[in-house]
């Protein structure tokens, strides 16, 4: 059960420690890193030291390779944790999440579909062909939440979405299989990671992202008509066919470029949003439910600084070598799956 904080400083502090976690969690990925360049030189480049603006080597490695991999944290994140809200919420399921439904797999088969066939290279290329992907894999998501006209129940959706991803992930090697040249391409991408993000990689994705995160705040009093049930949001005025489309072209934009710029990234989608609806029922005791749209606006920022802190984490954790993201972000979310399965809040949406 997540309860509201009822004493107002400690409420103003959790609002505080909240809004301060992204930027230093965003300087300290600046700060630290691998190679012979240390937090102090980092500090006096970004401070606009003269002696460390004037180093060649410096420069390189903080704004060709660790500020483009800060700004793919910030997309990534921020769009994974929106997407895990918007499926959660257009599915009423707790346990919804683009890894764990397969959009995520399907993101990654339309990559290997254009890096097999298509001779995909490039990261516009990357986009365009995750995109497709993660469309199909919402399509199939929606397919199965609504069969027989009932919403599906939350474990069996997931069931449903774990087979999904297994399909996806065995036809991508069985294509690789037969194009071996493009496995090694493949390989390095399917891990989930940030590293070898470029500055062009960050700036085509941005774009997308945007308006991936304004379509889901449009969507957001819609949906939360829709989270009462069918009837009552055509009541309201709402038709909700084309609001699960609009939900879906959505998470198409913002699971594609996600999956396009980092690779499939599990558990972000889970972590995020069921932590914002604990931070904004935490921040907001006078209502009972806080709006979809301040739980949006939180999902973004927390998966933001949840894939900040798991990129950090990769980089430390056995140096000189980097773990996964994914397995970092798998061991902090399988715990969290397990519990919600376990317990009784997630039936019939009532974590929601």
């Amino acid at each position: 059960m997540l309860e509201p904080v009822e004493r107002p400083a400690l409420r103003r502090a959790l609002l505080l420690l909240l809004l301060l976690s992204v930027p230093v969690l965003a300087l300290t990925s600046l700060l630290i890193g691998a190679g012979e360049i240390g937090p102090g030189q980092a500090l006096a480049f970004l401070l606009g030291d003269a002696a460390a603006r004037s180093d060649a080597q410096l420069q390189t490695v903080l704004l060709s390779l660790r500020l483009p991999r800060m700004a793919a944290a910030l997309l990534v994140g921020s769009a994974l944790g929106v997407a895990g809200m918007l499926m959660q919420t257009v599915t009423r399921n707790p346990l919804a999440e683009p890894g764990l439904l397969g959009v995520n797999a399907g993101a990654a088969l339309g990559v290997v579909v254009g890096i097999a066939w298509a001779g995909v290279e490039n990261g516009p290329g990357y986009l365009l062909w995750a995109g497709l992907g993660a469309l199909l894999g919402n399509a199939c998501v929606l397919a199965v939440a609504q069969v027989g006209h009932h919403a599906a129940a939350p474990l069996r959706l997931v069931l449903a979405g774990v087979a999904l991803g297994a399909t996806f992930i065995g036809i991508s090697s069985a294509i690789l299989l037969s194009q071996p040249a493009g496995y090694d391409q493949y390989r390095f991408w399917v891990l989930g990671s940030l590293a070898g993000i470029t500055p062009g990689m960050t700036l085509w994705a941005a774009p997308v992202v945007l308006a991936g995160l304004c379509s889901a705040l449009l969507l957001a009093r819609p949906l939360s008509a829709l989270l009462l049930g069918d009837d009552i949001a055509r009541s309201l005025g709402h038709r909700p066919l084309p609001l699960r489309l609009g939900v879906a072209l959505s998470v198409t934009l913002l699971t594609g470029s996600a999956v396009a710029l980092a690779g499939p990234i599990g558990f972000l989608g889970l972590l995020a949003p069921y932590l914002s609806r604990f931070l904004a029922r935490a921040l907001m005791p006078s209502s009972r439910h806080a709006g979809l749209a301040t739980q949006l606006l939180i999902a973004a920022w927390l998966g933001a600084g949840l894939l900040l802190a798991a990129d950090l984490a990769a980089r430390l954790a056995v140096q000189p070598f980097e773990t996964p993201i994914s397995v970092m972000t798998a061991l902090a979310g399988a715990p969290l799956l397990i519990w919600l399965a376990r317990s009784r809040a997630w039936q019939n949406g009532a974590a929601l």
